[in-house]
């Protein structure tokens, strides 16, 4: 695997393992745009079809994998749904998945974390996605993958995401850190008071891999989230890079990470719940 993060691969053991019949692949792309109207989101089937990585199979995450009437944009589908959709792609509770995506990588910690959310463990990502395993001179398919459809049975953990209100009850708790993990100019426009911020793009360098531990180790002990005396609760805009920062903080050890899925999409859906500044 070639990382100090036990839930990441490099393109050449993923390469050794593509003939694997316990491994499934997935591609978990999702492009997102910003412009003057806000955030746009699209699904990435058409890149998926475009170019894969060979026997990779498509999560539409945006379209199948939320719950579109949640409490914000991207809320986790339930465990039935959820089931549902995993099992139609070939996913069982016997198989180690695969998951990246070509954009920057929070859409396949997005993956891993509904995966993990629903009791499956035996996830790894791709480190540096599509990009990464073209750089090294892999070939791509085209077209679609599908396996063979099978059972996935969901165990919901829910002490791995939080609500509004849990958000709202955090803020007045010490044992309980909030960590904004959008760009730090994000941050310092809006967040939700007593946050501390780190960025989900300072967790990966030029090329979209993962940092070492021995870089993000003192990122994440400047804002305290290593301190075993708090419970580390992530959040973003809508829940995706919030992941992101719940995965690398897994690779140092904080398996006990929660995800606040409504981010500041859900806080600033009333306007009377307070934002600090600055």
């Amino acid at each position: 695997m070639t990382s100090s993060h036990p839930r990441l691969v490099d393109p050449s053991w993923l390469s050794e393992h593509l003939g694997d019949p316990s491994i499934r692949i997935v591609d978990a792309t999702v492009h997102l745009r910003f412009d003057e109207d806000g955030a746009h989101t699209e699904s990435g089937r058409e890149t998926y079809q475009a170019a894969h990585v060979p026997g990779a199979t498509f999560a539409d995450q945006l379209l199948d994998l939320t719950e579109h009437d949640g409490e914000a944009p991207f809320a986790a589908a339930r465990s039935e749904r959820f089931a549902e959709v995993m099992g139609g792609l070939g996913i069982g509770n016997e198989h180690t998945v695969v998951v990246y995506d070509h954009v920057n990588g929070i859409w396949a910690t997005r993956l891993w974390w509904q995966l993990g959310l629903e009791a499956h463990d035996d996830v790894v990502v791709l480190d540096g996605g599509l990009r990464a395993w073209q750089g090294a001179g892999h070939p791509v398919a085209t077209g679609g993958a599908v396996y063979p459809a099978t059972t996935f049975t969901p165990h919901r953990r829910a002490e791995r995401v939080v609500s509004t209100a849990d958000v709202e009850a955090a803020t007045h708790d010490p044992s309980v850190l909030l960590i904004n993990s959008l760009a730090r100019g994000s941050f310092a426009e809006a967040r939700i008071p007593g946050s501390v911020n780190v960025p989900f793009d300072e967790l990966v360098d030029e090329q979209g891999r993962l940092r070492g531990a021995d870089e993000l180790r003192p990122l994440f002990e400047s804002v305290g989230a290593l301190d075993p005396t708090v419970a580390p609760v992530t959040y973003c805009g809508g829940g995706i890079a919030a992941t992101a920062v719940a995965f690398a903080l897994q690779g140092l050890g904080r398996g006990d990470v929660a995800i606040y899925d409504g981010s500041m999409t859900a806080w600033t859906s009333d306007a009377s719940r307070p934002l600090e500044r600055g």
